[in-house]
């Protein structure tokens, strides 16, 4: 199954990073969030995506073009021109970017993609939320349901640290704990390609009419993800998940 990682949008709420570089590509450690994300799939293995870009979709397309040549040792004859790349470590993945529009809302960069998702169910999640998703439970779930979409459902993080009390004193204290009623979309869907004919265009924004329409429908289920799920909307955001990953306790991280 191929994966579709919507990677387009101007990022507005995070301007600190997204002035200069589109928002999938805001590093946490070493590599942009997009690489991440990428590798919560290949893991698991799904590595071939599809990829659609918008604002400063170039940056990406350039990331990509590098990437092979930055990450190994390299050997380069200057009276040829000839490069040689030595050992070192190479992804296994075939990498689609497309360009859906500067202003395309996330239906709209769906629908450009039909051609490239082959009349075939496929993954799709957001280039700015990481999770610890079971993907091959969620492909089996889909599976077992029979509808035309599923829909990874989270408890998002609170905004606070969540106190327990022992009388006046503090017996836990939890930082930014999930909390305890609520579910939100999480992105990680599965979706079949029927789903591609409930978006009328460019302006069509998936979360409103589509999935509206989709639960109206019967056709919508959703798995309840009690796991890790972050997005990575804000600045606070960017350094919570820097802090995890430097801290070498990224829950997201389920590959070696």
């Amino acid at each position: 199954m191929k994966v579709v990682i919507l990677a387009g949008g101007f990022g507005s709420r995070l301007q600190e990073e997204t002035t200069v570089i589109p928002k999938p590509m805001v590093r946490i450690g070493e590599h942009p969030i997009l690489w991440h994300i990428m590798q919560i799939y290949a893991a698991q293995g799904f590595r071939e995506f599809v990829i659609a870009l918008g604002y400063k979709g170039e940056l990406i397309k350039e990331y990509f073009l590098r990437y092979f040549h930055l990450r190994n040792n390299l050997s380069i004859h200057l009276s040829s021109g000839e490069t040689q790349v030595h050992d070192g470590h190479r992804e296994d993945w075939t990498v689609h970017l497309i360009d859906t529009g500067l202003h395309t809302q996330t239906g709209g960069r769906l629908k450009r993609l039909t051609r490239w998702l082959e009349d075939t169910p496929f993954l799709m999640t957001y280039g700015d939320g990481v999770a610890n998703v079971d993907i091959r439970e969620l492909v089996r779930f889909h599976r077992e349901h029979g509808k035309l979409a599923t829909v990874t459902a989270v408890r998002p993080p609170a905004r606070f640290g969540g106190l327990t009390f022992d009388g006046d004193l503090v017996a836990d204290f939890v930082e930014k704990p999930q909390i305890g009623e609520g579910w939100i979309n999480g992105g990680f869907f599965v979706l079949e390609p029927a789903v591609l004919e409930y978006i009328a265009g460019d302006d069509t924004v998936f979360e409103r009419e589509p999935l509206e329409r989709l639960a109206r429908e019967g056709q919508l289920v959703a798995l309840r993800h009690e796991g890790f799920w972050q997005c990575m909307d804000t600045l606070r955001d960017v350094r919570l998940l820097e802090s995890l990953w430097e801290g070498r306790q990224a829950p997201w991280k389920v590959w070696t």
